[in-house]
């Protein structure tokens, strides 16, 4: 399988932990999103959205979307671990957490959006950080609520890493990269720095990426 990804792209870092947790190979193909090479019609060939990630499996399918790319990669290798509960209501509370993240708080902080931000709307750095950090906030106010249940173990859902646990720690680390004030997070926290403990976690992270500087 070859994954085309880049080394600070939080979409493309969950899938990299998913892969890991799969135990599976991958060879990786980092497209430079700051330089824009997205928007290059090779690219844009391979994935007319312009985004990464995207993975070309080994029956030569190409496949986009985080979310869609782990299910597809939990449904192909079911072997150990599985990154959604066995139960129809917890794989609901895991998709819940991952969306939150993934449908919610990334969308709206995104490179694409933050250069939107101070190109065409043409607002200062600090009002930038302002609104990512907003966005951040209001996000990770209700991951905490929610994480307020007995279902929540030193992972997102019980003690094994999950869709949501996938999601949550690229977030927490573009968090961390504009200085957000975490403080109020400390469930969320504790279960972000559990992760990162893990190989699997931590074999993913962006300095760790072919592509890192």
């Amino acid at each position: 399988m070859t994954l085309y990804g880049y080394y600070r792209s939080s979409a493309a870092y969950r899938v990299r932990i998913a892969l890991n947790l799969k135990g599976l190979d991958v060879a990786q193909l980092p497209v430079n999103l700051a330089g824009g090479a997205q928007r290059e019609e090779s690219f844009r060939a391979i994935n007319p959205q312009g985004l990464v990630p995207v993975l070309e499996t080994d029956d030569g399918e190409r496949l986009t979307q985080s979310l869609a790319i782990c299910e597809y990669l939990d449904e192909r290798y079911p072997a150990t671990p599985a990154l959604l509960p066995e139960d129809a209501a917890g794989r609901a509370r895991v998709r819940g957490l991952a969306q939150l993240i993934a449908s919610e708080i990334h969308p709206l902080n995104n490179l694409r959006v933050l250069r939107y931000l101070v190109g065409d709307l043409q607002l200062d750095e600090d009002a930038k950080l302002g609104w990512y950090r907003h966005w951040v906030a209001e996000g990770f106010t209700a991951f905490e609520a929610m994480l307020d249940s007995e279902q929540t173990g030193r992972c997102c859902h019980g003690d094994s890493p999950t869709l949501a646990d996938i999601c949550l720690v690229p977030q927490v680390y573009n968090a961390e990269r504009f200085d957000c004030d975490l403080a109020a997070y400390p469930r969320l926290r504790a279960v972000a720095e559990h992760c990162r403990g893990l190989a699997a976690f931590e074999q993913a992270s962006p300095a760790r990426q072919p592509d890192a500087r």
